[in-house]
């Protein structure tokens, strides 16, 4: 059978991922996580001082992305990828709300896009790939056979978000998190570098009300589809 690529955009905090990693193991395809790779820069930055309140050591930053390196690795147990950051395994650590907080200007850097765009074209050369983020069917992917445009209200993706961190023991506000998700929702789509936005091909998914269930059986359904398989 033809492998395609499959690219799945949207808003923070809608599940992109999850869907996606469910997807790829259902059809035998290859997972990547974008948005993992910007947390991964994000978390490097954090975690060598390129931080000084909200600003960003851009000029040291752009010096260092040659020195930043993400993989990705099966993980046995939860039989999903893990991210890995200069061969350690930051999976838990991006995803933080002190990384939530600061991906997004991160993100918007047009030499860390350029840089991990080439990196993730690199990667789905092969095609049978599904990934996920904000610009993929748009900027990384825009021949995808099949792109869908995720999005869910800005309360129910808090809410999502706020019980994800409990459920890892971490701190969480709902508030917080809440405010969080508008200010990244209104950074990622005022970008000046590949903002978000639905690309005009792609299928739209608003998940506010749907279960894991449904959202799957939706999912493999347009897979199928394009693949003429039903």
């Amino acid at each position: 059978m033809k492998k395609i690529t499959i690219a799945i955009d949207g808003f923070s905090s809608c599940g992109k991922s999850t869907m996606a990693k469910d997807l790829a193991r259902e059809i035998g395809y290859i997972y990547i996580d974008s948005g993992a790779m910007y947390r991964a820069v994000t978390l490097f930055c954090l975690d060598n001082g390129l931080f000084t309140g909200d600003d960003i050591d851009t000029e040291r930053l752009e010096q260092e992305m040659g020195n930043i390196r993400i993989s990705f690795r099966l993980n046995p147990e939860t039989g999903r990828p893990d991210t890995y950051l200069n061969g350690v395994n930051v999976e838990n650590r991006i995803r933080s709300m002190e990384v939530s907080a600061h991906v997004s200007p991160v993100a918007a850097l047009p030499f860390v896009r350029q840089a991990l765009v080439a990196q993730q074209q690199q990667m789905g050369r092969e095609k049978g790939i599904v990934m996920d983020g904000r610009d993929i069917g748009t900027t990384v992917f825009p021949d995808a056979e099949l792109k869908v445009f995720v999005t869910a209200s800005p309360e129910i993706r808090a809410q999502r978000r706020y019980d994800e961190l409990k459920a890892k023991g971490q701190p969480a506000d709902y508030e917080d998190i809440l405010a969080n998700v508008k200010q990244r929702d209104d950074i990622d789509q005022h970008r000046a570098v590949s903002p978000l936005r639905r690309a005009d091909d792609a299928l739209l998914l608003d998940n506010s009300h749907l279960t894991i269930a449904e959202q799957k059986a939706w999912l493999i359904e347009q897979y199928r589809r394009t693949c003429g398989l039903s």
